[in-house]
C-alpha cells in the first residue's frame, strides 16, 4: 500500500478530487484487509488493534487506519476503547441469539420478496449449490459447505430485489461470520441443512410463498432454540470445542 502522505499530503488545504479519491480507496483497502483478518479468525475476539503498529505493518499513516477502525466498529467486529485502542469484538449469548432473531427476520422478508421473482435460471443455481453442499457436506468440508451456503442465501436477497435488505443481511453476516463452527455445533448436521435447504426450494418452485418463508424461519430456528438452552460457559466450550 502506498502511504496517505504520498496520496494527500502536498496539496495544501485544497485537495483535489483525484486526492481524496486515492484517501477513500486508501482506507477501504484497510478496512477490507482487516475485516478480512477478523472473519478468517487471524484476528481473533480480543485481539487488539493499535493504529502505530498497524500503520507499520501496512505501511500508511495513521488516519487510515483510524477511518477502518472507525467503520469496523459502526459494523460491530471491534469495540473501540478510548484511550485505550481498539479490540476485536466477540459475541456474548445474548448477543449471538439477538443475531439470530434478526437473521430469521431479514431470510423470511427476503425469500416472502424473492419467491415470486425466481426464475428458471434462479433455480438452477440454487439447484446447484444445494448439490454442493451435499457433496461438501458428505466429505465434512465444513469451509467450502459454508462458502455454497452463502451463496444460496445471497441468490435469494438478490433475488428479493431490495438493496437495503442485502445491505443489512450483510452487515449482520459479517458480525457473525466468524463463528461458523460455533453455528455448525449448533445445527448438529450438515446434512440436516442441505435437506432443509431442499424443502426450501421445493415450496418456492411451488410457488408456495408462505410456506417457503415458514421453512426458513424454522431453518434459521434449529441452532437459536440449541443456543437458548446453553449458558454462556457452555456455549464458549461449544465455540473451543470446534
Amino acid at each position: 500500500m502506498q502511504s496517505t502522505s504520498e496520496s494527500v499530503h502536498g496539496h495544501g488545504t485544497q485537495v483535489s478530487s483525484p486526492g481524496r479519491l486515492e484517501n477513500l480507496t486508501l482506507w477501504q483497502r484497510v478496512h477490507d484487509h482487516l475485516r478480512e483478518e477478523i472473519l478468517s479468525g487471524r484476528l481473533p475476539a480480543g485481539a487488539e488493534l493499535q493504529e502505530v503498529a498497524l500503520a507499520a505493518e501496512l505501511g500508511v499513516s495513521r488516519g487510515p487506519i483510524r477511518e477502518a477502525i472507525g467503520r469496523l466498529a459502526a459494523e460491530g467486529l471491534v469495540t473501540v476503547r478510548p484511550r485505550r485502542g481498539a479490540v476485536v469484538r466477540s459475541l456474548s449469548k445474548r448477543e449471538f441469539l439477538e443475531a439470530y432473531q434478526v437473521r430469521e427476520a431479514l431470510e423470511m422478508m427476503a425469500v416472502r420478496l424473492a419467491v415470486p421473482r425466481l426464475d428458471p435460471g434462479h433455480f438452477e443455481r440454487l439447484d446447484a449449490l444445494v448439490d454442493q453442499m451435499h457433496q461438501h457436506a458428505e466429505h465434512d468440508d465444513v469451509q467450502a459447505f459454508f462458502e455454497a451456503n452463502g451463496q444460496f442465501h445471497a441468490e435469494l436477497f438478490a433475488a428479493s430485489g431490495n438493496g437495503k435488505l442485502e445491505e443489512l443481511y450483510r452487515q449482520l453476516l459479517g458480525q457473525m461470520g466468524r463463528y461458523r463452527m460455533r453455528s455448525v455445533a449448533l445445527r448438529g448436521s450438515l446434512q440436516r441443512s442441505v435437506a432443509e435447504h431442499k424443502a426450501i426450494i421445493r415450496a418456492a418452485r411451488k410457488g408456495d410463498v408462505e410456506r417457503a418463508v415458514h421453512l426458513m424461519s424454522e431453518h434459521i430456528r434449529v441452532p437459536q432454540t440449541r443456543l437458548q438452552s446453553l449458558s454462556e460457559d457452555e456455549l464458549t466450550g461449544v465455540e473451543l470445542a470446534s
